[in-house]
C-alpha cells in the first residue's frame, strides 16, 4: 500500500503570528513547525502500513507531501521523524499567494505525479491547518483527484481494499466506506502521534526530499497563486492590546460584582 500524506508547514500556534504588507502569513523556519493536526494523519497512515506488515503483506510505503518554499522543509523532517518513508515538496514561486483552491490544485498535482511512479492507494490528510481553519482543503483535494472522500475520521481501518471510518456526531456514530483509491481526513481523536526516537531524529537531519515545481507537475502557474486567489486580504492590522484585568477583593460581594460584570459587557 502507497498512502501519501499531504503535510503543512505553519507558525508555531504559540508564537505572535502576523501578516505581510501583502496580507500573507508571515513564516520563517525559525518558528514554524509542521501542523500540528497533520501528525494524527502522518500517525494514522504508519499505523496502517504497520497493521499490514505485521500480516506478512506487501510492503508499503507513506510519503509526506508539501507545498511551500524551502522553508516549508521543516514540516518534512518533521515527518521523517514520525517514520514517514519518503517527503516531497513542491517549491515555485507562483505559488505564492494561493487560496485553499490553488494550494488543493497545487497538492493535486503533486499527488498525481507521484502516481505516475507507482499507484497511490490512500491519502490521508489532517481535518484542518492551524494557521487558517478553513478545514476545506480535503474536500477540495478529493474534488481535484476525482476521488471519493471519507471525512472527519475518528477511527480508520483498510480491509480487502475498501476503507473503512466512524465519526461521532451528536448523538450518533456514523459509519462510512469507499474503495481505495480515496481521500481520507483525521481528526485529532483518532489517535495519539508517537514520539520521536532518537534514531528517526538522526537519520531525518540527513535523508533526501524530493523537489519539484509546476514545470515538473505539469500546472499551469495561472491556476494557483494570487492571480487565482478568490479572496484577498483588503486590509490588517495589530491585535489590539487586552485590557488590564479588573481584579475584585471579595468581601461577601463576589457574586454580585460577578454578576455585575457579565451584565455590563453584555456576556449574558
Amino acid at each position: 500500500m502507497r498512502i501519501v500524506v499531504p503535510v503543512k508547514h505553519v507558525p508555531d500556534i504559540h508564537s505572535d503570528r502576523q501578516l505581510t504588507e501583502d496580507g500573507r502569513v508571515a513564516r520563517g523556519a525559525e518558528d514554524g513547525t509542521l501542523n500540528e493536526l497533520d501528525e494524527n494523519a502522518v500517525e494514522a497512515a504508519l499505523q496502517l502500513v504497520e497493521a499490514l506488515g505485521a500480516e506478512g503483506r506487501a510492503s508499503s510505503e507513506v510519503v509526506a507531501l508539501t507545498v511551500g518554499p524551502v522553508e516549508s522543509e521543516a514540516a518534512l523532517r518533521k515527518a521523517y521523524q514520525l517514520g514517514v518513508d519518503t517527503a516531497v515538496r513542491v517549491t515555485d514561486d507562483a505559488v505564492a499567494g494561493s487560496d485553499v483552491f490553488g494550494t488543493a490544485r497545487a497538492v493535486a498535482a503533486g499527488i498525481r505525479r507521484l502516481a505516475q511512479d507507482g499507484p497511490v492507494d490512500l491519502v490521508i490528510t489532517g481535518m484542518a491547518a492551524l494557521d487558517g481553519l478553513g478545514s476545506v482543503v480535503p474536500a477540495l483535494l478529493s474534488a481535484e483527484l476525482g476521488l471519493p472522500q471519507l471525512a472527519l475520521a475518528a477511527r480508520l481501518s483498510v480491509v480487502d481494499g475498501v476503507a473503512e471510518i466512524s465519526r461521532d456526531l451528536d448523538g450518533v456514530t456514523e459509519v462510512l466506506t469507499a474503495p481505495l483509491p480515496a481521500v481520507v481526513s483525521v481528526t485529532d481523536h483518532v489517535n495519539t502521534p508517537r514520539y520521536p526516537n532518537f534514531k528517526l531524529i538522526m537519520a531525518a537531519r540527513t535523508k533526501d526530499v524530493t523537489v519539484w515545481d509546476l514545470a515538473e507537475l505539469g500546472l499551469d502557474p495561472a491556476e494557483v497563486g494570487e492571480g487565482a486567489a478568490r479572496a484577498r486580504v483588503v486590509s490588517s492590522g495589530p491585535r489590539p492590546p487586552r485590557e488590564p484585568a479588573e481584579i475584585v477583593t471579595d468581601k461577601g460581594e463576589g457574586g454580585v460584582a460577578l454578576a455585575e460584570y457579565l451584565i455590563r459587557n453584555d456576556l449574558v
